[in-house]
């Protein structure tokens, strides 16, 4: 049976749900309110936002005012010279900001995660690339019992103003050999718009201090045998300012992650696992599932 692409599910208790099981996080009024999983209404999880930033304070005039809907901020700084903190904490108060110096986007990531108090964390860029509209789609998946749900550029609604030809060649070889050497079936390995359940965190044992944390959450989240979704994401250009990414060093760096860590013991050390709670009927007529995992 052909898959709809506006969801995948890869990693143990998999499936694929279609674009309709997005729309289901859209009646809702967050913080506190109440949404339809299962056929009954219960109270969102609360959530915070992850934001790494350095020097990043024109971009957040753009991000900031979008993220009404999450319980908590946490900025981790980089010693930011242009005012990034003093804007963040200007118009939201209530943010967590942990300054620290500037060692890498996974440093400020571990970070973040380890200061997080939410049941759900978010984790996005600060540049403006990465829309907080979309934060439902992740959020719903995270309801329904997956552990961790990464974005993807190339399921249907998703894409990228922002891949070079170089990059995107990259990141394709580099997606196919991880799927080779974890047996998965991910469309995008290096993008980091990533919701994960904050109890899963430690499960994931990162270590990594530069981008290639992005693929390190990936492969332990397999590793780990945390249940894992992909879901469409679409992500635009940098709003002001140059990235810190660099092809050729941070390609070189998620390389030798995911080929160091397929040889390294398992952190398969779950608890058991209850049966992911299934959609609404009216969801179930217009979705097609395939099995890319076990259950």
């Amino acid at each position: 049976m052909q898959t709809p692409d506006s969801v995948r599910a890869t990693g143990r208790g998999s499936g694929h749900v279609d674009a309709a099981s997005r729309a289901a996080s859209l009646h809702h009024a967050r913080p506190g309110g109440l949404l339809s999983v299962s056929g009954h209404t219960r109270r969102w999880p609360t959530v915070t936002a992850v934001i790494p930033t350095l020097n990043e304070a024109a971009n957040l005039r753009w991000l900031m005012p979008r993220l009404t809907a999450v319980d908590e901020i946490v900025i981790v700084d980089g010693e930011s010279t242009d005012g990034t903190v003093e804007y963040v904490l200007s118009v939201r108060p209530d943010a967590r900001v942990i300054v620290e110096p500037p060692t890498g986007k996974g440093t400020a990531m571990r970070t973040g995660m380890a200061a997080a108090t939410s049941e759900m964390i978010i984790m996005l860029d600060a540049d403006g690339s990465m829309d907080p509209a979309e934060f439902d789609s992740f959020l719903a998946l995270l309801c329904r019992g997956y552990d961790f749900v990464k974005g993807t550029r190339y399921g249907c609604g998703g894409g990228s103003d922002d891949l070079t030809g170089l990059r995107r060649l990259g990141n394709s070889v580099l997606t196919g050999l991880a799927n080779r050497l974890y047996k998965q079936n991910w469309s995008d390995l290096c993008y980091g718009y990533v919701a994960v359940r904050r109890d899963a965190v430690d499960r994931l044992a990162l270590e990594s201090t530069g981008f290639e944390i992005e693929t390190e959450m990936c492969v332990n989240a397999v590793r780990a045998g945390l249940r894992i979704a992909e879901v469409a994401s679409h992500e635009t250009e940098r709003r002001h300012g140059e990235s810190n990414l660099n092809t050729w060093r941070d390609g070189w760096r998620v390389l030798k992650t995911m080929v160091r860590l397929r040889f390294a013991p398992s952190l398969d050390s779950r608890p058991e696992q209850l049966p992911l709670e299934p959609l609404p009927l009216h969801f179930q007529t217009a979705t097609a599932f395939s099995r890319t995992g076990t259950e």
